[in-house]
């Protein structure tokens, strides 16, 4: 029984880390090296209290819960890059975005609770 109590917990950590499906993920870490590219747009989808709380100055607050009515204020052209507490919000977002026509879409593995900046 030990062993399955294992087993689950190993599987959920490595599917918390696993990017969005069919989607790019990238660190936190590789995270700082793109914040100065203007060819991307930067998206926060945790809710407004958690990102007044802290957030990262270039992403914009655009919570999971309202995404959908926001995607007409996003580029489809930009690469999109998406982060949220912990990257299971984030991951979703990614999946909605590429619903509705982005093809470029990046997920930060970790999300805010992984920032170091």
């Amino acid at each position: 029984m030990e062993w399955l109590v294992i087993a689950v917990v190993i599987g959920f950590v490595a599917w918390r880390m696993m990017g969005a499906r069919g989607g790019n993920s990238i660190s936190t870490t590789d995270l700082k090296g793109i914040l100065t590219d203007s060819s991307k747009q930067f998206i926060d989808v945790r809710t407004p209290g958690e990102y007044k709380g802290r957030h990262i100055t270039q992403f914009k607050n655009m919570p999971l819960n309202t995404l959908s009515n926001q995607l007409g204020k996003l580029d489809k052209s930009k690469e999109t890059v998406v982060i949220c507490q912990s990257g299971m919000r984030s991951s979703k977002a990614c999946q909605i975005l590429k619903q509705n026509g982005f093809t470029n879409v990046t997920n930060v593995r970790g999300g805010m609770s992984q920032w170091n900046g």
